[in-house]
């Protein structure tokens, strides 16, 4: 089964001499730890998003004290994480490539460590704004290369819990943020959000330490031909030696086909505007479920939480930052809690968290909007 050339480095990588008799019948098995350690390592690189996302909803209300800018120069600041880390995403693909995914994982955190610092010292808006712009293009890098990775070192039968885990450190990501806010808002506002910006340089270091312990992406290997190094790793992180001398073949095969038609992603746009009807269904529900997300404005309201609870009456700078803690600890509770209910199927979970979006974000709109047109303030308002 497969080149010959192939089984005999996998054969000489693994161990394995006895012909591949298929793999056994799906099952649960225990989580591979070689595998998990890789996908947390690489999973921690999200850190960095959550923590822009959390600390830049508090730090805000400084930084417009601080520099004095106006509305439109706040809007500018907070929305261009979403522009800027699309450069970093668009990019991320052919540097990967180029470098592998391990180092780009480490581009990524040492751009996000270089964004940071400039934001920390920035003496101005237009200063602020270029440590923004760089800072973004490495969430951007983090957010396609971590799910990237951490599914191609996964073994099938895990691959569902372990590409959770990038979700699970965003929301880790975003509650540090809010700590950190809440932590440090009682400092003089020249200094407390340059250190609520500048301190993610701090996991940003860590990461990049990290992420040069994991092994490199095994894909990667075997299309720059160090098969047999692609097959050590694929030992460690497969579940049987079955599964990885089948996920071996297979990269081999792509990898092949690439090398012998040259190919460079020529009919991937042609697919793309001229989907087939099973291409066509699949656009659908992947962007119409990731558009509807955004458009639903649930992000809106993780970037300006300070202000939405400003409108229910809470003045105190610390108490903003502080009841943000309440929303950070509730949002990574259920992502943990989906991460261990990810048996119940993919669909059910998808169903009820839209359900709960949906309740959730009219509640919120129509208690701001009666607190909006009203004198006073009612608690059933405020609670709601």
């Amino acid at each position: 089964m497969g080149d010959p050339v192939v089984r005999a480095a996998m054969e000489t990588s693994v161990g394995v001499s006895q012909p591949l008799k298929g793999l056994p019948p799906p099952r649960r098995p225990p989580l591979n730890k070689y595998a998990l350690a890789c996908a947390i390592l690489a999973s921690t690189n999200s850190i960095l998003l959550g923590y822009d996302i959390g600390v830049m909803s508090g730090a805000i209300l400084f930084i417009k004290d601080n520099l004095k800018i106006s509305s439109a120069q706040e809007e500018i600041l907070v929305g261009s994480l979403n522009v800027c880390s699309l450069i970093g995403s668009l990019a991320s693909g052919r540097t990967s490539d180029w470098i592998g995914r391990r180092y780009t994982i480490v581009l990524a955190a040492f751009t996000f460590f270089l964004g940071a610092v400039l934001m920390g010292l920035a003496p101005s808006y237009p200063f602020l704004m270029a440590g923004r712009v760089i800072a973004c293009i490495g969430v951007g890098y983090s957010l396609m290369i971590a799910p990237v990775y951490t599914a191609e070192v996964s073994p099938a039968m895990t691959r569902g819990f372990l590409t959770s885990l990038p979700e699970v450190f965003i929301n880790i990501g975003i509650l540090l943020g809010y700590v950190f806010n809440y932590t440090l808002s009682t400092l003089p506002p020249h200094i407390n959000w340059r250190l609520m910006l500048g301190l993610a340089a701090v996991p940003a270091i860590g990461i990049i330490a990290g992420v040069l312990a994991m092994p490199e992406w095994p894909r990667w290997l075997v299309m720059k031909g160090r098969v047999e190094e692609a097959g050590v790793i694929l030992r460690k992180t497969s579940e049987n030696d079955a599964e990885a001398i089948v996920r071996i073949e297979e990269m081999t095969k792509a990898a092949s086909e690439i090398s012998s038609n040259s190919w460079r992603g020529q009919g991937v746009w042609k697919e793309l505007l001229k989907p087939t009807p099973q291409v066509r269904l699949i656009l659908i529900a992947a962007i119409g479920i990731n558009f509807c997300m955004q458009a639903s404005g649930n992000d809106a309201v993780m970037y300006y939480t300070p202000e939405v609870f400003k409108a229910a009456r809470i003045q105190k700078r610390k108490q903003l930052v502080g009841v943000t803690i309440i929303m950070g600890l509730a949002k990574t509770s259920f992502v943990l809690v989906s991460l261990f209910l990810d048996r119940f199927g993919r669909r059910p979970l998808l169903l009820l968290g839209a359900i709960g979006m949906a309740c959730s974000l009219a509640g919120l709109g129509l208690g701001s909007k009666y607190l909006e047109h009203s004198d006073h303030k009612p608690m059933w308002a405020i609670a709601l």
